[in-house]
């Protein structure tokens, strides 16, 4: 009989064999790159060097229209770039994001960790290599298709987290979850007010509010990964969670639309009145409402209509069609699309599609899985990427943010007060609300983008912190949470023991 440790000895193995892999392909890109004018100031040098070429050229014909000269010229370039080998960078990252995903999922769970923390800390590395002299992961910043990908990615997975959450079931927590997303929104919010208006006393009272603001989001996307890798999905507390997740979302959401009117109509000299401030609230809670009481109506019939047709992958495509119409929908009317993801999930309950079950295909967790251990994995990944550790190098800016983050925490776990059902871990519950995750990072990018007579509302030194607070609540939750969750289920759920 072939002992444990001898079957873990060949998985050792793979870690230096991935890493010999892309160590070998780490030249052959950098040579496609410097053979094929990767570098996007070659790429414009050489346009440059052609138009001026082209218009000192004698014309034959002084007859040609400008326009179709200027359309043949663009043609000509894209052309000459669509031969540089764009789709192998895009591969190559790929392989870099997708092999780091697994390598720090593999260190953390070796620790005793989530695998989230390995991607999210495999991805920090890889995003800050620059400060060492390696450029060659900052390609990977820049390309637009990894942050499409990543934010596919959780929609993908707040799609799982909807199904497997019962409506029922979430609906039973349902005033205690309200509760505990008003507190974690509210507290947070009047702390993160605070804070600024003590360490940015110099910025105008719209700097405040905002700062407040980006406190107010939770990221269930982080919190929901680590309840699904130590299985703890089905409990009370995670269903009051996700369910306050989503609603604090909502709520967040209301409050940033909310400011970013008032600052948008102090910045044209305007106000907001009590009107529109009614309609972005409508707006929010109606979608959600509408979107699980009329989805769960008309899915059925679509799926029932459905079982006629004899093509393959009939279940996961009109799945991921709902899925991505409810996400589509709730980010044209302003809304996170993780909150109309979480709805299609939702709504898909197992008994709407149990006949196809029954004819022999596979479930619909089954089915989204392979898509999902793709693409999530990308998303945390590419988070860590984007942290750039060279903003710490600011006293100024670690103090504001390290009180920041200390409101931000504190601001969370007033959530546990909302928690009126006795023997329940309300700690678990204040801690799965503390990440700001992406979600406080486009809160953070919002804010840097708006202005009042020409000046950011969110200075750059200011953003930093912001960011920084992000990167802390979002790296803090995962190594906090899984021990208070792995050993407090045993009290509240024997059973699990």
């Amino acid at each position: 009989m072939i002992s444990s440790k001898n079957k873990r000895l060949p998985r050792l193995f793979l870690i230096p064999v991935i890493l010999a892999i892309v160590a070998f392909m780490v030249p052959y890109y950098a040579h496609a790159q410097n053979d094929t004018h990767e570098n996007p100031m070659e790429t414009h040098s050489t346009a440059d060097t052609t138009i001026l070429e082209e218009q000192a050229a004698p014309l034959e014909n002084h007859a040609v229209d400008e326009a179709e000269q200027a359309a043949t010229e663009e043609h000509s370039g894209e052309a000459e770039s669509g031969h540089g080998g764009g789709v192998s960078k895009i591969l190559f990252g790929l392989i870099i994001i997708l092999v780091a995903a697994k390598i720090g999922g593999e260190i953390a769970e070796r620790l005793h960790q989530p695998a989230v923390l390995g991607e999210l800390m495999l991805g920090v590395i890889l995003g800050n290599m620059i400060l060492l002299n390696v450029n060659l992961f900052e390609f990977i910043k820049h390309e637009e298709i990894f942050t499409v990908l990543a934010e596919i990615g959780v929609i993908i997975l707040l799609f799982e987290v909807g199904l497997e959450t019962n409506l029922n079931e979430m609906l039973s927590v349902g005033t205690t979850a309200f509760l505990v997303a008003a507190l974690g929104v509210i507290t947070p919010f009047i702390l993160g007010w605070g804070v600024a208006a003590i360490f940015l006393a110099h910025e105008s009272m719209f700097v405040h509010i905002f700062i407040g603001a980006t406190l107010c989001a939770t990221s269930v996307g982080i919190t929901a990964r680590v309840i699904k890798d130590i299985k703890k999905m089905q409990t009370k507390e995670a269903k009051i969670i996700l369910g306050a997740a989503v609603i604090d979302d909502i709520m967040g959401l209301v409050v940033l639309s909310i400011v970013t009117g008032l600052i948008t109509a102090a910045n044209t000299g305007t106000s907001i009145d009590s009107v529109g401030v009614l309609i972005i609230v409508l707006k929010a809670v109606g979608f959600i409402t509408l979107a699980i009481v009329v989805g769960g109506k008309i899915m059925p019939r679509i799926l029932t209509a459905a079982l006629n047709l004899k093509a393959q992958g009939v279940l996961l495509i009109i799945s991921l069609a709902g899925c991505f119409t409810l996400a589509a929908l709730a980010e044209v009317i302003g809304l996170a699309a993780i909150v109309g993801a979480f709805a299609a999930g939702v709504i898909m309950e197992k008994v709407h599609y149990r006949a196809y079950v029954d004819r022999g295909e596979h479930d619909l967790e089954e089915l989204i899985y392979p898509i999902s251990t793709f693409l999530v994995p990308i998303f945390f990944v590419h988070m860590g990427i984007m942290v750039d550790l060279s903003t710490f190098g600011q006293v100024s800016v670690l103090a504001f943010a390290g009180i920041l983050t200390v409101a931000a925490i504190v601001g969370k776990q007033a959530c546990s007060l909302g928690i009126l059902e006795k023997g329940l871990n309300r700690l678990s519950i204040g801690l799965g609300m503390i990440p700001r995750g992406e979600v406080g990072l486009i809160f953070a990018k919002i804010g840097h983008t708006l202005t009042i007579g020409g000046v950011a509302v969110v200075s750059n030194s200011t953003y930093s912190a912001v960011v920084i607070m992000v990167i802390l609540t979002t790296l803090v939750t995962p190594p906090v949470l899984k021990p208070v969750m792995m050993k407090r289920s045993t009290e509240f759920y024997p059973e699990a023991s």
